[in-house]
């Protein structure tokens, strides 16, 4: 969800603690968002319907036989909206199944809320497109008839239609086209992509790559761009090439 013009950043907080939502709320509204709060997934649903939502802070464990993990399920179905989960349970289970179904980060209790404004802040820098006014093609990355545009943070494919990539998914992508031809390993995909120390547990880079693949290659079973090499980490073996002015502006 792109945030409208001449507004703040809008963020919604979905946890059933209320002193959470509370201190995360005046503490957000002071650095100048704006915030909704929500204790559970119908009052999460009803918000996103009725506001147009930046990011959302999503607690792992919830109400009404209702967890994050599902609620976030549910949204990347039908957004992009980045999600990042809160929660009080230090499971890495937990955190690959995240990043599996596209959170973009994973935040666990009790936190620094200082750190959260910054993760926060990260994101959403990383996905506000800055226009050009002329296409800077030193900032768009090609690859077999793909066009990856770094400025505005989309990816067209060969039919120029826009393939919607959530922030994690197109700072792998990035990385890859950008090392085409180079053995990347987990550690390196890791540290090049979060561009901080975290856990480095192989299946979460395995699981992102999983639905990078299921967005660009013909068959995500027998992938012919990003190729998995056993035992080190992955190769993007596209044919990457300079890029050439696109037809929109």
């Amino acid at each position: 969800m792109a945030k409208s013009e001449g507004r703040p950043d809008r963020i919604l907080v979905v946890d059933d603690d209320v002193r959470i939502r509370q201190m995360v709320t005046r503490y957000f509204e002071e650095e100048g968002f704006l915030v909704h709060g929500a204790s559970d997934g119908a009052s999460m649903r009803r918000t996103l319907a009725d506001h147009p939502i930046d990011l959302i802070l999503l607690d792992l464990v919830l109400p009404n036989s209702e967890d994050g993990l599902a609620l976030a399920r549910e949204v990347r179905a039908t957004s992009d909206v980045p999600i990042v989960m809160l929660t009080g349970r230090d499971d890495v289970l937990d955190r690959i199944i995240g990043i599996e179904i596209g959170a973009d980060d994973y935040i666990p209790k009790p936190f620094h809320l200082r750190e959260v404004l910054a993760r926060v802040r990260s994101i959403l820098r990383r996905r506000r497109p800055v226009e050009p006014v002329r296409e800077d093609l030193s900032q768009v990355l090609a690859f077999d008839g793909w066009r990856l545009e770094l400025s505005r943070r989309r990816l067209m494919n060969p039919d120029e239609q826009e393939v919607e990539l959530t922030t994690g998914e197109f700072d792998m992508l990035t990385v890859m086209v950008r090392n085409s031809g180079r053995v990347l390993t987990r550690e390196m995909l890791m540290d090049q992509t979060r561009g901080r120390q975290l856990e480095a547990f192989d299946r979460a880079i395995d699981a992102q790559i999983a639905r990078l693949r299921k967005k660009i290659e013909l068959d995500p079973a027998h992938p012919t761009l990003i190729r998995s090499v056993r035992g080190v980490g992955y190769i993007f073996t596209g044919n990457a090439t300079a890029p050439m002015a696109s037809s929109t502006s």
